[in-house]
């Protein structure tokens, strides 16, 4: 495809430049050629071909400060000629292959040889009708018609697979459509900041065109390719493209070129856009890559999964597609960019730990999964062996040649009944419980301001024990506004007024705001009448300006006089420097410089101070701790954060040596300090003492004074007075945690962060290293389960190491957000409690599909296993058996797994890695559900034909009509089943089962759908179902057993629990677990392939069954007796079916072996480290 597309769009263009060479100055293909220059090449080529950038804007017909005009037709011709910003996405999959995906199921493969034999064999009359002697086989029940019906159980089987393969084929593909979905809204909300017509504006991106002039700031994930034209302090991190950890600096002179899927790290400018989409540097990758995904699909039989853009962003874009290849590019360098591949693999190996219900849930699959397997082989062999001594030993037959078809139909008869045990055992409706319940969830977190990128962060969040929040934005409502400054020696309370400020004084403090900010920084007028100014661009900055707007002065006249082009240097603000200066040429040919930043950082570089007539005085360290105390602290402990602003005067000669940091941001003027206020969120407080109350510890880590974060903390809810708890700096608290060699030690930590609420004035470093030391944590008997949130690009590291990431939609960067698995599209602290909630509720659909599952399981299996031992024939048939599992898995688990979430959930504490899936109570609902269906059943068995006084369906010959008695068993059960259904809604042993019943549509929809199917089934389904249709009487008596189900489920949750301590609690996780040996020792990058590879919801699966298939493909050999190198052949295609993920699943796996010699997996991991 990709191939095909992409020669068709060159060739195209080739045509249209033809036509358009006159347009423009310069061609597709003269881009797309200078865009593979870098450094110095590129800068001459730029002067020779162009002469300066200027030119080639020119050429471009764009204008470096006004941008584009912007007219439709304009635009138009652009995306014609250059293309559009915007990567055509690979084909999903199709239905048929989901349908084919389907089939590969062994049990079903199984299924369907086992009812193509049957069919086969009961078309196969034998020569003559000298048959009488074979035994019981034809037991004279028989007439023509009846013969002629033998088929009918054949077909009905293949019928009912059909289904089953249906059901999960539309289940995976409306699956994989709402992973579409989710793709293009996080492609609609990536907007990017471009000029045109003098006007700066926001554009989605797939928008941007050739000749557009982009604004680039700090955090950005650069759209597409360009040329750099005017900015300072520029640095990039162009790991995505080149590998290479180093970030980047790039000026007009020296390195203009901006390359697409690139990261800005530090600085802010302006760039020209010259190739997009297609032909941008990323482009051309993903064309390669699109050309090399074909061959690539027909090597791999399972296609990739959807998610894999989402998921995996170190394997070099191998699935990504779609316009996501521009916003969402491979983030290599998000761990800092360590230099050797060792940290980088301890790095990743955090997020390939199973999430933690996978892990319970792979056990308990596989647990089960055995104990059916071992069930259908004892069924078989026990019918066999029977069948032969009692036609052979006791009626002493002979074993005659004509006899033999109709052994061999006995024999296919035994083995569909081992067969259906097996499939009823097997319960293959979990993973798509868990898909469904997933997908549900995600569906509904979006109206909750969740934008769910990695499904399983869903179902952690509802573990999580501990909650690392930032303070702007998130706690607060990110809307900054001056209430208090120090200006020429007097501290105001409120806004000064203009009058009182020397005039010297307000004319500096304006210019040193206006001109000392992001040029990008603006304030609006508001959008509605009576509404607060609108803050475009840096709040902090943003708050400045609403103080000179507050002074009755104006920024706009100081902007316009200098323009940002004539700024002379700008040094931006970063994390270390926590400070921003300007440098600016004065007329007489002088320098002067303005500064602000975090009070207590520029104080310390300030000699003099502004006084009261606006003159400056000598400012020594004693007066700045005065000022500390009677001024900063008294602020900071309103709530308030401090920002100083400073200049300094530098003579024309020498000219100052710009690069020296030290020396130029030293020996400043004071101009004012001012305290900004941001207030807390409304909402925050009572979402903090939700979280409280759910048992997860929320702790503030903020860049932030430690007093103003103290303030807050309290407003907030996160520290109450009096309590034990502990506020640092980022400097104390890496005092504490390191040793005497400056290493950072577990066992420190340990004894810091328990207390720990508030971290102050920290790093980036210090919010992952306090995020690795919780979850590394063993002190707890518990591991700590962290979700952290973070907006900035350096939150990048923390927000990758946090079991579930939180990135900010509106102030987080695109770095943020790439590293993260939830976007908050709203920034909201109570929104990350609605994605504890919704966590909860997944995990709890899950343990109320399992307690229904288990039951149903448990009760059929040894139904049809007894029932076949004592009277050769299980009570329940295969198709009714496949009917049952459909309603059992498909259905019950699309009604349990979309109950919507209650309150309630947040009044419990976090489960916990090692809580098993199936509690005390649960065990005692299933078993004592069990008794009550195996009770009744059996009795309808041994006994039914006397009560109902009817003719027994025990012991009848092969192809008799279905018996009313068998058919009452077959509508007993499913009614036991429906009715169960209700009682499984609750797991803690509730007593009203319909609580909130009609809140969950889907549920009612489902057992009344189901009801009304039973019916047909039983009056309507005749020979295929083995049905015979029941009086009213009879339906009745059905009806009202299954009814008894409800008040049993009462006696039972009588039964106090703790009574019964022989319960064993199941699919529990030891600490051991977590991580098996061998998912550790196997290479990285080729778990992450496989993990990708694999339809999220059946890793699970074929983790647990790749196990049983080898075992069910020996047992079947041995039974079949081809040669054991047939069950190794189909157990290689099982294998590659299962998508090689069989080299974690089990160490001495028969297809190790191609598996790691299979093409697929080598190359990812070459596509992983390259």
């Amino acid at each position: 495809m990709g191939d095909m597309t992409n020669s068709d769009f060159y060739s195209k263009n080739q045509r249209n430049e033809a036509n358009h060479a006159g347009e423009f100055g310069c061609t597709l293909q003269e881009l797309r050629s200078l865009m593979e220059l870098r450094g110095t090449e590129a800068v001459v080529k730029i002067k020779e071909t162009y002469g300066e950038t200027e030119g080639l804007c020119r050429r471009l017909k764009t204008s470096p400060t006004e941008g584009l005009a912007g007219t439709a037709a304009d635009l138009e011709k652009r995306k014609l000629i250059f293309g559009k910003n915007f990567i055509p996405p690979k084909k999903p999959k199709t239905f048929l292959q989901l349908v084919w995906e389907a089939l590969q199921d062994v049990t079903l493969i199984i299924l369907e040889i086992a009812a193509i034999i049957s069919l086969g064999l009961s078309f196969y009359q034998p020569p003559g009708e000298g048959n009488e002697g074979c035994g019981t086989a034809t037991g004279g029940a028989e007439d023509e018609g009846e013969a002629e019906a033998g088929w009918i159980e054949g077909a009905a089987i293949l019928l009912s697979v059909i289904c089953v393969v249906l059901v999960t084929a539309f289940n995976d593909w409306s699956k994989e459509k709402q992973f579409r979905g989710l793709q293009s809204r996080i492609e609609q909300e990536q907007k990017f900041t471009v000029v045109r017509g003098g006007q700066v504006i926001q554009i989605p991106v797939a928008e941007i065109v050739v000749g557009d002039i982009a604004q680039v700031k700090y955090g950005d994930l650069l759209p597409a390719d360009g040329i750099f034209i005017q900015g300072n302090d520029l640095k990039i991190d162009e790991s995505s493209l080149t590998g290479e950890s180093d970030q980047v600096r790039k000026s007009v002179d020296k390195d203009p070129m901006l390359l697409s899927g690139t990261h800005v790290m530090e600085g802010s400018g302006r760039m020209l856009v010259t190739a997009v989409g297609v032909n941008s540097q990323t482009g051309i990758i993903f064309t390669l890559l699109g050309a090399g995904g074909e061959e690539e699909e027909k090597k791999d039989k399972k296609g990739k999964m959807q998610d894999g853009n989402m998921e995996n962003s170190q394997n070099k874009a191998k699935q990504q597609d779609g316009a996501a290849a521009m916003e969402m590019q491979p983030l290599k360098s998000a761990e800092g960019g360590e230099g050797d591949d060792k940290d980088k693999k301890k790095s990743n190996m955090h997020k390939k730990e199973k999430s933690v219900l996978q892990g319970k849930l792979t056990k308990l699959a596989v647990q089960i999964g055995k104990a059916g397997l071992v069930m259908s082989a004892i069924t078989v062999i026990i019918l066999v062996l029977y069948f032969a001594i009692d036609t052979f030993v006791v009626n002493k037959k002979q074993w005659l040649p004509e006899c033999t078809p109709v052994y061999v139909q006995y024999f296919v008869k035994f083995f569909i009944i081992g067969v259906t045990v097996l499939v009823v055992a097997v319960p293959e409706g979990l993973p798509l419980a868990v898909t469904i319940s997933l997908a549900y969830s995600v569906k509904k977190m979006m109206k909750d301001n969740n934008l769910v990128r990695h499904l399983d962060a869903c179902e952690t969040m509802g573990n999580a024990t501990a909650i690392c929040s930032d303070k702007t934005g998130t706690l607060t409502t990110n809307r900054m506004t001056v209430v208090q400054a120090y200006v020429g020696d007097v501290h105001y309370k409120e806004i000064p007024d203009p009058d009182s400020v020397p005039a010297k004084t307000l004319d500096l403090l304006v210019n040193a705001i206006a001109i000392n900010s992001a040029y990008t920084t603006k304030i609006l007028p508001p959008e509605k009448e009576g509404g607060l100014p609108r803050q475009v661009g840096n709040k902090t900055e943003c708050g400045l300006l609403g103080f000179v707007l507050d002074l009755k002065q104006d920024y706009e006249p100081v902007r316009n006089l200098i323009p940002e082009e004539k700024l002379y240097k700008v040094y931006t603000f970063n994390s270390v420097r926590k400070s921003m200066s300007t440098v600016i040429k004065m007329p007489d040919g002088s320098f002067r410089m303005y500064s602000k930043g975090a009070s207590e950082i520029v104080l310390k570089k300030c000699s003099r101070i502004l006084n009261a007539a606006g003159e400056p005085r000598i400012f020594r360290p004693r007066d700045r701790d005065e000022m500390v105390k009677k001024v900063i602290e008294p602020m900071a402990c309103d709530g308030l954060r401090t920002i100083c602003v400073a200049f300094r005067d530098f003579s024309s000669s020498p000219e100052p040596d710009w690069d020296n940091e030290n020396d130029i941001l030293s020996d400043l003027t004071c101009i004012c300090v001012v305290g900004i206020e941001d207030p807390v969120r409304p909402e925050v407080p009572e979402a903090i003492r939700k979280c409280q109350r759910a048992g997860i510890t929320v702790r503030m880590v903020t860049g932030d004074n430690i007093n103003t974060a103290r303030a807050i903390a309290i407003k907030c809810g996160i520290i109450h007075p009096g309590e034990d708890f502990l506020c640092l700096e980022g400097k104390e608290f890496n005092r504490r945690i390191r040793n005497e060699k400056g290493e950072i030690e577990q066992e420190r930590i340990d004894k810091i962060w328990p207390k720990l609420r508030v971290l102050a004035r920290s790093s980036p470093t210090d919010k992952h290293t306090l995020v690795k030391g919780i979850i590394d944590s063993t002190q707890v008997e518990q591991r700590q389960v962290v979700a952290v949130t973070g907006d900035g690009t350096n939150d990048g590291p923390a927000l990758k190491k946090a079991d579930v990431g939180f990135a900010m939609g509106i102030a987080g960067t695109d770095v943020a957000k790439e590293a993260s698995d939830i976007i908050l599209t709203d920034d909201n602290f109570s929104s990350i409690v609605k994605a504890v909630m919704w966590g909860r509720n997944v995990y709890d659909s899950i343990s109320k599909f399992l307690q229904f599952q288990l039951t149903v399981n448990i009760v059929a299996v040894i139904v049809a296993f007894t029932g076949a031992c004592i009277t050769q024939d299980s009570p329940l048939k295969a198709v009714q058996m496949l009917w049952v599992n459909l309603i059992m898995d498909t259905f019950a688990s699309l009604a349990l797994a979309t109950e919507p979430p209650t309150e309630a959930l947040l009044l419990r504490k976090p489960y916990g890695r090692n809580k098993p899936l199936i509690s005390r109570t649960m065990m005692k609902n299933i078993l004592g559900h069990a008794v009550y269906q195996l009770t009744l059943i059996f009795t309808l068995l041994f006994v039914g034909e006397k009560m109902f006084k009817i003719d027994s369906g025990r012991n009848a010959p092969l192809h008799s009509p279905p018996s009313e008695h068998y058919t009452i068993i077959f509508n007993t059960f499913v009614m036991m089943q429906l009715f169960n259904e209700i009682n499984a809604r609750k797991i803690h042993g509730e007593r009203n089962v319909f609580d909130g019943i009609f809140r969950n549509p889907i549920f009612c929809t489902i057992v009344l759908g189901t009801f009304a199917i039973q019916i047909v089934i039983v009056q309507f389904g005749g020979k295929p179902f083995s049905c015979s249709p029941l009086q009213l009487d009879q339906w009745m008596w059905c009806v009202f057993i299954g009814l008894g189900e409800l008040v049993w489920g009462q006696v039972i949750a009588t039964i106090p629990t703790s009574r019964l301590k022989f319960l064993k609690e199941a699919g529990r996780l030891t600490e051991k677990e977590e991580v098996p040996e061998e998912e550790l020792n196997e290479d990285v990058e080729e778990i992450d392939h496989a993990e990708r590879e694999l339809r999220r919801g059946q890793i699970l699966w074929f983790r647990g069954l790749n196990r049983i298939q080898t075992q069910i493909e020996v047992v079947n050999t041995f039974k079949s007796g081809t040669s054991f190198q047939g069950a190794l052949r189909r157990q290689s295609s099982v294998t590659s079916q299962t998508q090689d993920v069989t080299n974690i699943s089990s160490p001495s796996h028969v297809s190790l072996s191609n598996a790691l010699s299979s093409p697929t997996s080598t190359s990812a991991a070459a596509a992983g480290q390259g």
